[in-house]
């Protein structure tokens, strides 16, 4: 078994596509739109569907915003320096987007460093620095 995608509902798919391709650095893998039930979809990711889990944005035509509701978190992208891509963020989207500045994890003193964005549709995205979050939390580095 694996995970395969994360599914996030969303107002305007091409301001999303923008923000997670031009942001975030992902790419769309695919995307296809169903007529008759008036949606479309795009998968985004970093690798391919078949070795990567990846991101589903479903666009409904006639729905141009959501509750986000109270149960969902966020997901969490790594990155190669979070003070850099939460420049870029600020630069192309506004300083509103990021909604917790880089830092030290909360009651840390130093170690890992994360931030909190938002995409165009209000999800929260946790950016975490690739070596900082490999080291603190032990995880194994998979080959690649």
């Amino acid at each position: 078994m694996r995970l395969l995608h994360t599914m996030l509902r969303v107002g305007n798919l091409e301001k999303s596509i923008e923000f997670y391709t031009s942001v975030l650095g992902m790419k769309v893998l695919r995307q296809k739109e169903y007529p008759s039930g008036r949606f479309t979809l795009a998968f985004l990711g970093y690798g391919s569907e078949a070795d990567s889990t990846v991101l589903e944005l479903t666009y409904n035509w006639d729905t141009d915003k959501y509750d986000l509701g109270s149960a969902y978190g966020h997901i969490a992208i790594e990155v190669e320096d979070v003070f850099e891509t939460c420049k870029i963020v600020s630069e192309k989207f506004g300083e509103e987007v990021v909604v917790r500045k880089p830092g030290p994890l909360l009651g840390q003193v130093g170690g890992v460093i994360l931030a909190f964005i938002v995409d165009p549709d209000g999800y929260k995205i946790e950016l975490l620095g690739r070596k900082d979050y490999l080291e603190k939390f032990e995880i194994e580095k998979k080959d690649e």
